[in-house]
């Protein structure tokens, strides 16, 4: 796996992936656990999360991602826009539920 460099928003994070597209839905993924239930995160209420996300700084996306295997702040680095990320975030979402309820 490769290490890549995402930015977005407020978000900055190194992630380890197969290529950049899986990176950008980790990233993504990330984003969204801070304000969607989540199957691992049960145990965390919304006022928990609030605190968290005040304390840790919550991660804002912007319009687009900029993924690199070299470092943050490259003008070389790929560019993914967000929705469509998030969109394609939300299919695996709700296909690994429809998933989870046929076990």
């Amino acid at each position: 796996m490769a290490k890549y460099y995402i930015e977005s928003g407020t978000m900055k994070a190194v992630v380890s992936a197969d290529d950049s597209h899986k990176a950008a839905l980790w990233a993504v993924h990330r984003a969204m656990q801070q304000v969607v239930p989540m199957y691992d995160d049960q145990n965390v209420s919304a006022n928990d999360k609030c605190e968290m996300a005040t304390s840790e700084g919550m991660m804002v996306l912007d319009q687009q991602i900029s993924i690199s295997e070299i470092g943050f702040d490259r003008t070389d680095a790929q560019v993914m826009n967000t929705y469509d990320v998030v969109s394609e975030w939300n299919q695996l979402m709700v296909a690994l539920s429809r998933l989870e309820s046929l076990l």
